[in-house]
């Protein structure tokens, strides 16, 4: 049995008194997610006026081919390194003599995926009514080979909480990508724009990543430790695997049920309800496998950090959901024209679910860093099970309104519950959480009712934007106020550390 399947919650590793945090660590996790933040925001505030220009250039039916082969990429791009970079991050010691066998694992797996998306992939874009989609999905394959390649440079940063190093890697992939994706999307190359875009931001990504990473390792094998490591990553990869498959097998229902169009539809209305996530999730998801692993010795601190980190991320998380749900049909027109009206219709439920993401992801780090990876598995199967079914009966009574409302009551009456569940032998108990979690909760109900009093008075849609997404700010920073303290006290002390 290996180290991993014999840690059990809230086992104190060495001595009787709680191990303390090691020396330096909150300086550097707050330091990783500042720099995260930064990258987050830019990157998706960049991201958002890149699609904008892309939508006004491609057709919508060109963003469901894309949409196709983009399904087949995220789902084999999830276990593509089986999950044992993760034991790197993970891992409190020296990593030279697991970090070979990791990148023969990586490569091996990454080059054996490409290799059946390129035979599968005709197989696939039939199933969908995509035939279109054959060709992109095989040039989107080259992304599982380069992920493959990075995946112990980029677990090394993680590990080491250098975010600045993945910033620079991220804005260069930007920059490339976004030069490729316009200049053929001018000269008509519809869906194939968007797919050159994905490989020309892995590949500048992959330079920049093996540029600052001083570390190098060499493919290598150990049995025993190559066994450790499947034993701890698969379950791992296997819940990635299914959580791709939770926030893609949607695609392929709308795609199948509904058709192309509509499909182009639900990918730009699930891209921008997505962009919470990205923007506030991100920099905290970016150290906090890393962060909670050094703590998790200590019982009483390993519980407070999730509890506070899932507070702070409430506190900006809520006000940005609840702006584009309620002002998702003049965002709608008003930026991306009229001709993407029909995405409205989804977009204010993909945003709720996309809140809920924020917490279930976080609640995902906490237990792969406790060594509880068999039950994310099993959450995550829970999961797909109860979904597919209810994207089916949605996609038949409501279009893609009726997909998104799938999506939500599966995360909120199946998956929340059973996360709570697993959190109770390390003491984090729901009250507590919620506790936590009202004041942004009331400041949300807050926005809300501005916001619609708002748009009942004026009749313009972009002023209905500006006045109201105002107001509703300035209504939700009076309901939160009093978080303030607890807000500077954890600015205090970081900067003290």
């Amino acid at each position: 049995m290996s180290k991993v399947e014999q840690e059990e919650p809230g086992r104190v590793a060495t001595d009787d008194s709680p191990a303390a945090p090691p020396p330096g660590l909150e300086g550097r996790v707050s330091s990783a997610i500042r720099w995260s933040a930064v990258n987050s925001l830019l990157q998706r505030l960049a991201a958002v006026g890149i699609s904008i220009l892309l939508a006004r250039l491609i057709a919508p039916e060109q963003f469901g081919v894309f949409a196709v082969a983009l399904v087949v990429l995220n789902i084999v791009l999830s276990v593509s390194e089986l999950g044992v970079s993760a034991a790197l991050v993970r891992h409190n010691g020296p990593v030279e003599e697991m970090a070979p066998t990791v990148t023969t694992l990586s490569l091996a797996s990454g080059g054996l995926l490409a290799l059946i998306c390129v035979v599968g992939a005709p197989w696939f874009s039939n199933a969908m009514d995509a035939p279109e989609a054959t060709g992109v999905i095989q040039l989107m394959s080259i992304a599982l080979v380069i992920a493959g390649a990075t995946a112990v440079p980029g677990a090394m940063m993680q590990r080491n909480f250098r975010q600045d190093h993945k910033f620079y890697a991220d804005t260069a992939a930007f920059v490339c990508g976004t030069a490729v994706a316009v200049v053929l999307a001018i000269m008509g190359f519809g869906a194939w724009s968007l797919a050159w875009q994905r490989i020309a931001q892995n590949l500048s990504a992959a330079v920049i990543m093996f540029w600052l990473t001083k570390e190098r390792f060499r493919p290598g094998w150990n049995p025993v430790q190559a066994k450790e490591l499947l034993a701890f990553g698969l379950p791992l990869a296997g819940s990635s695997l299914l959580i791709f498959g939770v926030m893609n097998v949607d695609y392929i229902v709308v795609g199948a049920v509904l058709g192309t169009v509509p499909l182009g539809f639900y990918l730009l209305a699930f891209n921008l309800a997505s962009w919470p996530v990205a923007a506030f999730s991100a920099p905290v998801r970016s150290v906090s496998l890393a962060a909670f692993s050094k703590v998790r010795e200590d019982p009483e601190l390993f519980q407070k950090a999730f509890g506070r980190a899932l507070g702070l991320l409430a506190l900006v998380t809520v006000p940005a959901c609840v702006l584009l749900a309620a002002l998702a049909e003049p965002l709608i027109r008003v930026v991306y024209g009229e001709r993407w009206a029909p995405a409205a219709a989804a977009l204010a439920l993909l945003v709720l679910l996309g809140a809920v993401r924020v917490a279930l992801e976080l609640g995902y780090d906490f237990l792969a860093s406790a060594g509880r990876s068999k039950a994310i598995l099993v959450i995550h199967l829970v999961w797909l099970g109860a979904l597919v079914p209810l994207l089916a009966v949605g996609a038949h009574l409501d279009g893609i309104r009726g997909v998104a409302a799938a999506h939500v009551v599966v995360a909120v009456l199946i998956i929340t519950p059973a996360y709570l569940i697993t959190f109770k032998p390390y003491g984090i108990r729901a009250g507590a959480l919620g506790v936590r979690l009202l004041r942004p909760f009331l400041g949300g109900v807050v926005m809300v009712a501005v916001v619609l009093a708002i748009r009942n008075v004026i009749d313009s849609q972009l002023l209905q934007i500006l006045v109201g997404g105002a107001a509703a700010c300035l209504a939700y920073a009076v309901v939160v106020f009093p978080m303030r303290h607890e807000i500077i006290a954890v600015l205090k002390k970081r900067a003290g550390a």
